[in-house]
């Protein structure tokens, strides 16, 4: 009972603090996910000893399904937060980039994988598919935000959110795919996947998903006009729609994250503009609250020890990745992608793939399902240096672009 006091008592006040400051946290140029997880490790095992999640049940179950609970509330936010006529405009830039640079991400993490750790075939597309999903939280930190909207086109952060809130759902099948490699014989199994993992996965949890939403979006314009609800009820209903779509195509085996993403979607398709105004700056509320907690215990249980093993080799990896697995291919094929429109913008969008709960959620999925020690222990790592990396050149790169954009204009 004491520790479930702490964890209430730090959470609420760390959400309260940051929420008073958040203006000159970002002056400072301190992104709060970093903040959180700074919290995280001084609490944590490593530091002042005050929380150990060790005691609270099987780490590996509670780090998923909180990542997955997470990751469901920032892909409603994502999806409300991308304006309506954006992917009807602009599909084609946005399919590009999906299946462009996810396979690349893949591949080319792989490689660097087996090339700084030396670790097999399998086991290096497994870690990479971990690491592959941009991840929706901190891209939503890096362009949301009074400087980011002053300094970075829309086009580029809205090709960025929809993004990182599609190839969170669409990395599934590779996980699931690199998994079948590492665990069953040459051949089996591939079958199941394309039925369970590609069809009904991806198809099932696009068309469950989009259907959710659709309905929720006319039952709330429904209620509204019969003056049904009342209008404070808005606060809870994208939230309730998360929590109800993720549990829903879950029970019935599809991919429960993408069907948060084109519920959310669907909503934003149904609702006016005054509607869509307040439920986006609802759930940009509870953003806030539900992504600082997931942080910090990601801090609680950093595997300090196995990176000492590993040594400078692994932060060696963990740039490597993050500097190659993105901007070659992109400078490669920037002028197929309608929302590129300079170097800069190449710049931007080849950098700025953070990885983060995603791979959390992947990486917690992965470990319970093979047992594979390496996918906790460099995915954790990459996404530390993604956090510490991508959260504090974020809003140097904002200034830059703006000052590049207003010199050439």
């Amino acid at each position: 009972m004491s520790d479930l006091n702490l964890v209430l008592a730090i959470a609420g006040g760390m959400v309260l603090l940051t929420g008073l400051v958040s203006r000159q946290l970002r002056r400072m140029d301190v992104p709060e996910p970093l903040l959180a997880l700074a919290v995280g490790v001084l609490i944590g095992p490593s530091a002042l000893a005050l929380l150990d999640i060790a005691n609270w049940g099987d780490q590996t179950v509670i780090l998923e399904e909180a990542a997955r609970i997470t990751l469901g509330i920032g892909l409603m936010g994502v999806a409300l937060r991308i304006p309506k006529e954006y992917l009807s405009r602009n599909w084609r830039s946005v399919l590009l980039v999906l299946l462009i640079l996810m396979p690349f991400m893949w591949l080319s993490g792989s490689l660097l994988i087996m090339a700084v750790l030396g670790l097999p075939l399998l086991s290096a597309l497994l870690l990479a598919a971990v690491i592959t999903p941009t991840d929706p939280i901190v891209a939503s930190a890096i362009v949301t935000g009074s400087i980011a909207r002053q300094h970075l086109p829309d086009r580029l952060r809205h090709l960025l959110s929809a993004e990182s809130g599609a190839n969170d759902g669409l990395a599934y099948p590779i996980v699931l795919l690199s998994i079948l490699w590492l665990t069953q014989p040459a051949g089996a199994g591939y079958s199941w996947w394309l039925l369970h993992a590609l069809l009904w996965g991806v198809g099932g949890g696009v068309l469950l998903g989009g259907g959710i939403g659709y309905a929720a979006g006319h039952l709330l314009k429904w209620a509204e006009a019969g003056h049904a609800i009342e209008r404070r009820l808005f606060l809870a209903f994208a939230v309730a729609l998360t929590l109800f779509a993720l549990g829903t195509v879950r029970l019935l085996g599809s991919e429960d994250l993408l069907a948060v993403f084109a519920a959310g979607l669907a909503l934003d398709y149904v609702l006016s503009a005054g509607e869509r105004t307040e439920e986006e700056n609802v759930v940009e509320a509870i953003n806030s609250f539900f992504t600082l907690p997931i942080f910090t215990l990601i801090g609680l249980v950093l595997p300090w020890g196995a990176w000492l093993r590993i040594g400078w080799t692994g932060v060696l990896l963990a740039v490597a990745v993050l500097l190659l697995r993105r901007l070659p291919i992109l400078a490669l094929v920037r002028t197929r992608i309608g929302g590129l429109h300079s170097g800069a913008d190449v710049l931007f969008l080849g950098w700025f793939g953070p990885t983060g709960v995603a791979a959390l959620y992947y990486a917690s999925y992965s470990l319970r399902i093979t047992g594979l020690e390496e996918v906790w222990i460099v995915g954790s790592l990459v996404l530390c240096t993604s956090i510490v990396l991508h959260g504090l050149s974020s809003t140097p790169f904002d200034l830059w672009y703006g000052r590049r954009a207003q010199a050439s204009g």
